[in-house]
C-alpha cells in the first residue's frame, strides 16, 4: 500500500504525521517501511534512519513490563507476523543512550492484501513513561506499606461509611487470637468484642466523633480475646468528611497495650508497694491517708491509726541474720493482713514498722476507741505466737500506738505522728502492749522539742562547761580526774548530763558536744602540764558511740592533741561496753594507743562478754560500776562482784577505779581489795575547772 507512489501515498503520510501517537509500518519481512513524525520523536531516529531497519535485538533494546530484556520473538510486529492477529495494550520499554528508558503502550495491526495475504504490520504506540513511573512508585509504596505493617505490631482497620465495606487486617484478628476470615466481619464486628464496661462510654464517644467535625481520634478500650481475657487496646485514626461535612470514611490502627499496662503496673507496684512484704509502702500510705481523713470527716465517722513496732527486732535481726529477719517480717505482714478487714489500709513504713488505718469504727471517740482496742489486742495475740524461721521457732512481740481521727480537727500526718508517739509510750510501759495517744504525750514531745532547740542554741553559745571529779589513791593522793559535762541553761541553771545526754544522742548533737568537750579537756591538760601538782595526773573523757563511729575519729583526736599541745599519755578515753560491738572500734583504739592515748572501760560488769572485751581490746583501766559500789560490803553479792572485778583487773594488769564511793564503809571494803583509785562524794563532787585548779594546783603543806 505504501509502496505505490502517488498522491494517495503522500496524503496518507501527511495523515500519519498529524497523529499524536507514533506509527511505524513494517513490511511482511518485518523491515520498517515508513514512520510518522511522532515515531521519529519517540524512537529518537529520523525517518531515513528508520527505513529498512529490522525488528531485531541487535537494532532495538526493548524491555518487558517487569524490566527484563525482551527477545525479538516478543516484539509486537513479530507476534502479528507469527499469528496474524492484532496485539493490543502491549507494554514495552525502549532503552535509549543518555535518555534512560521510555515506556510505550503498543498496539499492532495486520494489513492484508487483496488475496488475503498479510502484507504489512502497523504498530501504533504512545509514551506512558510517566504512567509507568507512577505505577512503579505506587507499587513501591504499597510494598513499603506492606513491609511496615508486617513489622508493626499495630492492627489496621478501615470502614467505608458510604458503601458499608469493612476491612480488618490479619494483625487485627491475630491480636484477638483468630485467623483472618474465621469470623464474619462487618462494621459492627468490633463492637461485639467490646468489654461490657466499655460499651456505654464507647457508644457515646463514637456518636460524638461521627456527629462532629474532628478528623482524628485516640481512645483506649478493651476487646475480648479468644481465650476469654480482654486485650487493652489503643485505637487511633482519622475521619474523612465529604464537602458537606458528613463522615464518609473512618480508618485507624489498634495497638496492643498489654505489655505497656504490665510495665505501668510493675512501675506502680515498685513505687507504691514494699518489695519484701507486698504491702503498700510509706508513699502509698501517705497518699491514702488524705483520702481516708476526708472520707471519715464527710461521713461523720471516727477511725483509728495503729502504729506497730516490733520489740527488739534489731537484736534478733543481728543475731539470726538478715535473711531470717526478712522472713520474720513477711510472716508478721501476713498475720497482720489476716487481722484486719479488706476495707482497712495496712502498710509497712519501713524496717519493722507497720501502720493500719481502721475506718468507720463508730460515731464517737469512745465507740471507736473500743473497736480499735479490740483490733490491737487481736494483733498482740497473733504476733506473739511463735514464728517458724527455718529450723527454729522465734517469738517476737509488738508495741502498738493508737490515735483516733475523723473529726477533721487534726491533719492525718499529725495523726500518724500521734500514733508514733503513743507507740513509744507503749515501749516505755514495758513493750508487748498498746497505748492511746493523749495530749499529755504531746506536751512531753513539745517539751522535748523545746529542749532540743535550747540544746542547739547552747552548743552554738558554748553553754557546756566542763567539771572535773577528782580520783584519789588509797593513801589520799590525787592521781586523776574525770571530765563531766554540765549544761548552763539560761533558764534552768546548771543541768546534769542525765537530763540531756539521751536527747543529744538521739538528735546527733552529741558528736559536736563531745568534740567540744574533748577539745576543752585537752586544753586543760596542756595548761596543767605546766603546774607541778597537776602535771602528772590523767584526765578521763567520756566518748559516745556516735563519736567513735565517725570515720575520721582518730584524725580528729590527734588533731586536737596537736592543736592544744596536750600530752597524749595523760588523756584517757572512757568507753562503755555497748560501743565495743561496733565495727572497726579496735582498729581505732590501736591507732590512738600508738600515739600514747589511754583507754578505760566504764561501768564494767553491767554489760555482757566483758571478759572477752578485756582480753581483746587495749584497755589500760577499768571502772567498777557504782551499782556494785553502793552495796559493797563483805558477804554481799555486790561486794563479791566488786572483789572479783578488782582481782580480774589485777590479773590482767589493768588499773582499777571505783566510782560512786560515798561512805567510809564502801571505801574501806574496796581499799581492802587493793583497788587502785577512788572517786565519789566521799572525796569530792565534780567541780568547775577553775575551782578544781584552785583546790588542787598547790601541793598540801
Amino acid at each position: 500500500m505504501l509502496g505505490r507512489p502517488g498522491s494517495a501515498s503522500t496524503r496518507f503520510q501527511e495523515l500519519l504525521d498529524h497523529l499524536p501517537a507514533g506509527v511505524v509500518v513494517h513490511g511482511a519481512d518485518g523491515v520498517i517501511l515508513t514512520a510518522n513524525r511522532a515515531a521519529e520523536r519517540l524512537l529518537g531516529r529520523t525517518l531515513d534512519k528508520l527505513r529498512g531497519l529490522e525488528a531485531s535485538e541487535a537494532e532495538w533494546s526493548l524491555l518487558q513490563a517487569d524490566g527484563k530484556p525482551m527477545s525479538a520473538e516478543m516484539y509486537p510486529v513479530h507476534q502479528v507476523l507469527r499469528s496474524g492477529a492484532a496485539v493490543a495494550g502491549f507494554i514495552a520499554g525502549l532503552r535509549r543512550k543518555g535518555a534512560g528508558v521510555s515506556w510505550m503502550i503498543c498496539n499492532a495491526y495486520p494489513v492484508h492484501g487483496a488475496d488475503g495475504a498479510l502484507v504489512e504490520v502497523v504498530v501504533c504506540f504512545t509514551d506512558c513513561t510517566n504512567l509507568k513511573d507512577a505505577e512503579q512508585q505506587l507499587r513501591k509504596s504499597e510494598e513499603r506499606l506492606r513491609l511496615v505493617l508486617r513489622g508493626s505490631r499495630d492492627a489496621v482497620w478501615d470502614f467505608d461509611l458510604r458503601s458499608g465495606e469493612a476491612y480488618y487486617s490479619d494483625r487485627w484478628w491475630e491480636m484477638l487470637g483468630y485467623q483472618a476470615g474465621e469470623v464474619s466481619a462487618d462494621q459492627q464486628t468490633w463492637r461485639r468484642f467490646l468489654h461490657p464496661d466499655d460499651r456505654l462510654a464507647i457508644n457515646v464517644f463514637m456518636q460524638e466523633l461521627l456527629g462532629g467535625t474532628r478528623d482524628s481520634f485516640s481512645i483506649e478500650l478493651r476487646l475480648a480475646h479468644r481465650d476469654g481475657h480482654y486485650v487493652p487496646v489503643l485505637s487511633r485514626g482519622f475521619v474523612l468528611h465529604d464537602s458537606a461535612g458528613r463522615p464518609v470514611r473512618v480508618s485507624g490502627t489498634n495497638t496492643d497495650l498489654t505489655e505497656r499496662k504490665e510495665s505501668e503496673q510493675r512501675i506502680y507496684h515498685l513505687a507504691y508497694f514494699d518489695h519484701l512484704t507486698g504491702l503498700p509502702n510509706r508513699r502509698h500510705l501517705l497518699e491514702q491517708l488524705a483520702k481516708i481523713g476526708s472520707r471519715s470527716s464527710r461521713q461523720g465517722r471516727i477511725g483509728a491509726l495503729l502504729f506497730i513496732d516490733l520489740d527488739n527486732f534489731k537484736q534478733l535481726n543481728d543475731s539470726l541474720g538478715h535473711e531470717a529477719g526478712d522472713l520474720l517480717l513477711q510472716q508478721v505482714a501476713e498475720r497482720l493482713r489476716h487481722s484486719v478487714r479488706d476495707s482497712d489500709q495496712l502498710a509497712r513504713l519501713g524496717g519493722d514498722e507497720f501502720v493500719v488505718a481502721l475506718e468507720n469504727l463508730g460515731a464517737t471517740d469512745e465507740e471507736a476507741a473500743v473497736e480499735a482496742e479490740k483490733v490491737a489486742h487481736k494483733m498482740l495475740g497473733v504476733l506473739q505466737r511463735p514464728h517458724r524461721l527455718a529450723v527454729r521457732a522465734v517469738t517476737i512481740t509488738p508495741s502498738i500506738g493508737i490515735s483516733l481521727f475523723g473529726n477533721g480537727a487534726t491533719a492525718m500526718d499529725e495523726v500518724l505522728k500521734q500514733a508514733d508517739i503513743a507507740m513509744y509510750h507503749a515501749k516505755a510501759a514495758g513493750r508487748n502492749t498498746l497505748r492511746f495517744f493523749d495530749p499529755a504525750m504531746q506536751a512531753a514531745i513539745d517539751a522535748r522539742s523545746l529542749l532540743e532547740n535550747d540544746l542547739r542554741q547552747g552548743l552554738h553559745l558554748g553553754h557546756f562547761p566542763l567539771h572535773c571529779q577528782p580520783q584519789f589513791s588509797a593513801d589520799g593522793k590525787l592521781v586523776g580526774g574525770e571530765m563531766l559535762l554540765r549544761w548552763q541553761h539560761p533558764r534552768r541553771g546548771l543541768v546534769g548530763p542525765g537530763e540531756f545526754i539521751d536527747l543529744a544522742e538521739s538528735t546527733g548533737l552529741i558528736v559536736a558536744i563531745g568534740q567540744q568537750a574533748l577539745a576543752d579537756a585537752c586544753a586543760c591538760l596542756a595548761r596543767w602540764a605546766r603546774l607541778p601538782v597537776l602535771s602528772d595526773i590523767s584526765l578521763a573523757v567520756n566518748v559516745s558511740v556516735q563519736q567513735l563511729v565517725q570515720p575520721d575519729f582518730v584524725e580528729r583526736v590527734l588533731a586536737i592533741l596537736e592543736q592544744t599541745g596536750a600530752p597524749p599519755t595523760r588523756l584517757s578515753l572512757e568507753l562503755t561496753e555497748s560501743i565495743l560491738a561496733e565495727d572497726d572500734v579496735i582498729d581505732k583504739m590501736l591507732a590512738l594507743r600508738q600515739h600514747g592515748v589511754l583507754f578505760s572501760l566504764d561501768d564494767f560488769g553491767t554489760g555482757y562478754s566483758s571478759l572477752s572485751y578485756l582480753k581483746r581490746f587495749p584497755f589500760c583501766a577499768l571502772k567498777v560500776d557504782r551499782s556494785f559500789v553502793n552495796d559493797a560490803r563483805t558477804g554481799s553479792n555486790a561486794g563479791a562482784i566488786a572483789e572479783l572485778i578488782v582481782a580480774l583487773g589485777k590479773t590482767l594488769g589493768l588499773k582499777v577505779i571505783a566510782e560512786g564511793v560515798e561512805n567510809e564503809q564502801q571505801f574501806g571494803f574496796l581499799r581492802a581489795q587493793q583497788c587502785d583509785a577512788f572517786q565519789g562524794f566521799l572525796f569530792a563532787p565534780a567541780l568547775p575547772l577553775d575551782e578544781f585548779e584552785r583546790r588542787y594546783a598547790v601541793a598540801p603543806a
